[in-house]
């Protein structure tokens, strides 16, 4: 269900995002230029806006009210679609990390249900490797990007630079969302 629900987060902000870019040029409420700069040219409006309406409400309610944030039809539909994505295998990839982390510690992964059967063990690995294609096939479309200058990252700054900055704030990513589940 994690993992279902942030592949959500993740297409709800990519949606704000992409319907609020700024016009060029435009002026706001006749602000001066360094915060018409600042919130617009740079991106801070969006990012605020971005996580005040698509991921900061639902992120509050579901850490204060627990299940009873499901507790309206919308919110299970959300919950119904979230273990759809994960039943699908989109995001399998992580259970691969979580596996190469309890062989590194020595720690056994604690589960209540039983070991899966040959032929669950079979389709649980199909959606791992099918899933670690599409991540490979993501990065490898990103990067490629990034080096062809197919993407809005901010003028003069060096492809290898933007690569730099993607992998920085995919770790800073990964530990919010770590340090998200484990509170």
């Amino acid at each position: 269900f994690i993992g279902g629900r942030q592949y959500l987060v993740v297409l709800v902000i990519t949606v704000i995002n992409l319907m609020g870019s700024a016009v060029k040029g435009a002026s706001v409420l006749g602000m001066p230029k360094w915060s018409t700069d600042l919130f617009l040219a740079y991106g801070v409006a969006m990012i605020l806006t971005t996580i005040m309406v698509g991921q900061l409400p639902a992120q509050v309610n579901a850490s204060n009210c627990m299940l009873d944030f499901i507790n309206n039809y919308f919110m299970l539909f959300t919950s119904y679609v979230s273990l759809g994505i994960e039943f699908s295998g989109l995001v399998h990839c992580v259970y691969l990390v979580q596996i190469i982390f309890s062989k590194i510690t020595g720690k056994p992964i604690e589960s209540n249900e039983p070991p899966r059967s040959g032929v669950q063990m079979l389709f649980f690995w199909v959606r791992v490797v099918m899933s670690l294609a599409i991540l490979g096939f993501s990065l490898a479309v990103t990067i490629t990007a990034l080096f062809a200058g197919n993407t809005n990252m901010w003028a003069g700054v060096s492809p290898y630079v933007s690569v730099i900055i993607l992998f920085v704030l995919m770790a800073v990513v990964g530990m919010m969302e770590g340090m998200q589940i484990a509170f």
